[in-house]
């Protein structure tokens, strides 16, 4: 999936112009209680106003609070300006940015802003990507790196009729054993499909039941 696919569009997004105050940037983090806002000069994203850059620059300013927040701009304090993605990467590739960051913007080439990707969206979309969202039985196994593997898990789960919810393999750097996390619709015949993936080569390292 593309970032595009998860992003929050402009139109939706609260941003502040350069020349802002840090009272007015406060003000929205405030209201909209978020963490960040896009900093633009006029449509051309200039950076991110965070609340942590707001409380750092006061402390290291000197002013007096209301001075400070009233005659500081929010470009001032704006931070990434050169960080920015243009929608084509794919959504895992955003999750060490937003680690101890709480947005990237979305940019045309002439760096007009487009919108925002936040860690919420990526963490929302690895839920989903886990299955966390539906109830039923996670089975996590290892398989031998062999060609046609998950073919052969794909038939198994066809012949025993069970939905699968998510599928997530691990390991890619290891060419001689996959670990594979598959979660299944809770059923009468569990414990049969198990079995078979044992009987197949999979060998089993967990099984959990939603509660």
């Amino acid at each position: 999936m593309f970032v595009k696919s998860i992003m929050i569009p402009k139109y939706k997004c609260m941003t502040i112009q350069n020349n802002d105050s840090l009272e007015q940037a406060l003000e929205k983090l405030e209201e909209f209680k978020i963490d960040a806002l896009p900093v633009l000069d006029g449509d051309v994203y200039s950076g991110v106003v965070t609340r942590y850059g707001i409380l750092k620059g006061f402390f290291d300013s000197g002013m007096e609070k209301d001075e400070y927040l009233v005659n500081t701009k929010a470009i001032d304090v704006a931070v990434n300006g050169d960080k920015y993605l243009t929608g084509t990467e794919i959504f895992e590739s955003t999750l060490l940015e937003l680690k101890d960051f709480p947005l990237l913007a979305v940019v045309t080439e002439e760096k007009n802003f487009l919108g925002v990707v936040t860690r919420a969206d990526v963490l929302e979309q690895f839920e989903s990507a886990f299955g966390l969202r539906q109830k039923g039985v996670r089975i996590a196994f290892t398989s031998v790196e062999t060609e046609g593997r998950i073919a052969r898990l794909a038939e198994i789960a066809h012949q025993f009729h069970e939905h699968i919810i998510s599928l997530v393999t691990f390991d890619e750097t290891d060419k001689l054993v996959r670990r594979i996390v598959m979660k299944i619709e809770k059923k009468d015949n569990v414990d049969r499909f198990v079995d078979k993936l044992e009987q197949s080569g999979f060998r089993i390292l967990d099984i959990n039941e939603d509660n």
